[in-house]
């Protein structure tokens, strides 16, 4: 089948107006497409200063003790992001060509009702992470009041609700409003953070350099682990690539899109988490707003800090956290994808971010992301597998949309494959991703050739 975008689309949104699915998850004509590639590197610097990245970094220095020293931590944050920008550009290729979202592509290994589970491992952290995004920038909006108001009002939940509310409506306008959103914040918060890290170097410059720039860190586990972690947080956004890359203007190669990966995650993974180890090396606090309210002792500058901390939680959750699990929902209920994202909101209300974002839970929020992305490892492999090594990059898109058709039912090889690649993953949690990508992508590609052989699938269609 040709991979032409406008063939494709033609075709498949025939299908879709007879199935009923929601018009959002209809595959992305080249007009539709309106995110050029300024926009693109944008976004993700946008979703890059997060503040969950600052805590990460945070994490380093946990405890006044250094894991890993400046120059380790640099180390293993390019090593990850260059193997972040490769598999984002491997991923990401069916969704630009084609314009199907995520949940669509997983029809491709697991069929319809298998990807129904795997759709549900991407979307639960996303709304975790909503949440957490939500809660950090909920704490920055309530120093703003209580500069404001004298710390008359002092009640970090109400800002939480009401910038989830806010959150809530902007994310109703889809990536009309992603575009405009990260372009102005990735600008605004990198300006401010450039602020808090020159008053780090003149006021705290000895206390760094004695708990992490001097300190001698270690190149053995915890150095591989944190590139896991690295990797894990953004394990669940390379996973659903292709709900990025159908809203991203046609004619751009492949080698190229991995720079607009490439380049932005540098720019900001980097810098911001190195302002969080930094800000927990001058205050031994690894909650970054609390850090920078210590750092910055100017309530005006406090006040235009924690706006862009707002602003950045606002810019992270219109590209991370909001869009994959509202596309889960749609598809999974069937409902519109106004209601859908609504409800996601709602949901990450109820996901306790208060818990994670404790100075105690530092290390709790590591090791959920080394959890979950034990699950996503396999699934990416799977996914790559089957569209590069099985298929060719020949897929029948217009058959992923068909209820009755050949992808009707689940493909045991996959869901055996994630299970057998997740329980790999974890005998070695801090190792937890790379070990599900190998054992899972390898455990696929022997159950499909053996073990189901004689299965329909190897004729591109899937057991019912």
């Amino acid at each position: 089948m040709s991979t032409n975008p406008e063939t494709v689309v033609t075709k498949t949104t025939q299908i879709l107006h007879d199935t009923g699915v929601d018009e959002s998850l209809n595959p992305k004509t080249e007009v539709a497409r309106t995110v050029g590639p300024i926009s693109y590197m944008f976004m993700w610097i946008g979703d890059g200063v997060n503040l969950g990245n600052m805590t990460l970094g945070a994490s380093l220095v946990a405890a006044g003790i250094a894991t890993l020293n400046i120059f380790q931590t640099f180390a293993a944050a390019i090593l990850a992001i260059g193997i972040i920008s490769a598999v984002f550009a491997l991923n990401d290729r069916l969704g630009y060509r084609t314009g199907i979202p995520y949940v669509v592509q997983l029809r491709m290994s697991f069929g319809l009702k298998g990807s129904i589970i795997s759709s549900l491992l991407r979307g639960i952290p996303a709304i975790v992470w909503y949440g957490f995004q939500s809660w950090i920038g909920g704490t920055a909006l309530n120093e703003i009041i209580k500069v404001f108001t004298g710390g008359a009002f002092d009640n970090v939940f109400v800002c939480f609700v009401v910038l989830q509310l806010v959150q809530i409506g902007l994310s109703l306008y889809g990536f009309h409003a992603i575009k405009w959103v990260e372009s102005l914040t990735s600008i605004v918060i990198m300006l401010a953070l450039l602020y808090v890290f020159g008053v780090l170097l003149t006021s705290h410059s000895a206390v760094i350099a004695d708990k992490w720039v001097h300190a001698r860190g270690t190149w053995g586990l915890p150095f591989f682990a944190f590139i896991m972690m690295f990797m894990g947080n953004y394990a669940a956004i390379f996973l659903s690539a292709a709900d990025y890359s159908r809203e991203l203007k046609s004619g751009i190669s492949d080698a190229k899109r991995g720079f607009l990966y490439f380049i932005p995650i540098v720019i900001a993974y980097g810098f911001v988490l190195c302002i969080g180890a930094m800000l927990a090396s001058a205050t031994g606090i690894t909650n970054p707003v609390k850090a920078m309210a210590i750092v910055v002792d100017n309530s005006y500058i406090t006040v235009f800090v924690s706006a862009f901390i707002v602003l950045g939680a606002i810019a992270v959750n219109m590209v991370a956290n909001i869009i994959p699990p509202t596309y889960v929902i749609t598809l999974l209920t069937k409902i519109k994808y106004k209601p859908a994202v609504t409800i996601t909101g709602l949901l990450a209300l109820c996901s306790f971010p208060w818990v994670l974002v404790q100075d105690s839970s530092a290390k709790g929020l590591g090791m959920f992301i080394l959890i979950y992305s034990a699950f996503l490892g396999p699934i990416v492999s799977i996914l790559l597998i089957e569209y590069y090594i099985l298929r060719k990059q020949k897929v029948n898109v217009a058959d992923l949309y068909k209820e009755d058709g050949p992808f009707a039912g689940y493909n045991p090889a996959a869901l055996l494959a994630l299970l057998i690649g997740a329980g790999a993953a974890f005998t070695k949690v801090e190792l937890a991703w790379i070990i599900g990508v190998v054992v899972g992508g390898i455990a696929y590609l022997l159950l499909t050739k053996y073990a189901f052989k004689d299965s329909k699938f190897k004729k591109g269609t899937i057991f019912e």
